[in-house]
């Protein structure tokens, strides 16, 4: 079993998906949520075994080498604030996206192009080593990228390489990614949430989630 603990933050589709892949290649999971004994956490806990738990998001922040955030955008900074100095030094994987649910669907974001969710946490936490990731795609296939025919795509922005690099070996490693672009600096995330836009058009085009995107590029030389 590997020593690194991971913390997942939020008890959502997303948050229960990753947790529970990560127990099921056992790791030590523990899910966060607001109160240590939540309902939602509580019942994932029992059901993934015995390298699962679960306790307030600044206890599984404490106790984690690595953090997942996993909830909603609006929620995004609450959440991170509430782990508080817990975070620094942890490679934090921003899973979030800010989607402004307001007037309806489709959702548009709070902003774009000027600034990103991401950079927001950074900002807010400067001793966290956050990484871009695993926005791009729904929580199915995150997890299991073969739903989803051929070789397709997964992206990660961040300013620490060491953590990129942590993340990268997550994704390849316990969730199966093949093709993972490393776009760059954190400032690179406005790309990838922004791309949620065209990737709920995609959606309702196909009347399904389990969707992502390929990039072929042709080498010059």
């Amino acid at each position: 079993m590997s020593e690194t603990t991971y913390a997942v933050l939020g008890t959502g589709m997303v948050g229960r998906a990753l947790a529970g892949k990560l127990a099921e290649r056992g790791h030590r999971v523990i899910m966060g949520s607001r109160t240590a004994d939540n309902p939602a956490a509580t019942a994932w806990a029992e059901q993934a075994g015995e390298h699962a738990s679960c306790a307030t998001f600044a206890d599984a922040a404490a106790a984690a080498d690595v953090v997942f955030l996993c909830v909603k955008g609006e929620h995004a900074l609450t959440v991170a604030a509430a782990a508080g100095d817990k975070l620094a030094g942890k490679v934090l994987v921003d899973v979030t996206n800010p989607l402004d649910f307001s007037k309806g669907m489709p959702p548009s974001l709070y902003f774009r192009g000027e600034d990103s969710l991401a950079e927001q946490i950074q900002r807010a936490h400067p001793e966290a080593r956050v990484v871009k990731s695993l926005n791009t795609v729904n929580a199915s296939v995150m997890v299991d990228p073969a739903r989803v025919p051929g070789e397709t795509a997964l992206f990660v922005s961040g300013d620490d390489p060491d953590a990129k690099a942590t993340v990268q070996a997550i994704l390849r490693d316990d969730f199966g990614w093949k093709h993972v672009i490393d776009l760059g600096d954190l400032t690179t995330a406005r790309g990838t949430e922004a791309y949620l836009l065209l990737w709920l058009r995609l959606w309702q085009a196909h009347g399904t989630a389990d969707l992502n995107i390929s990039v072929n590029v042709r080498e010059t030389k």
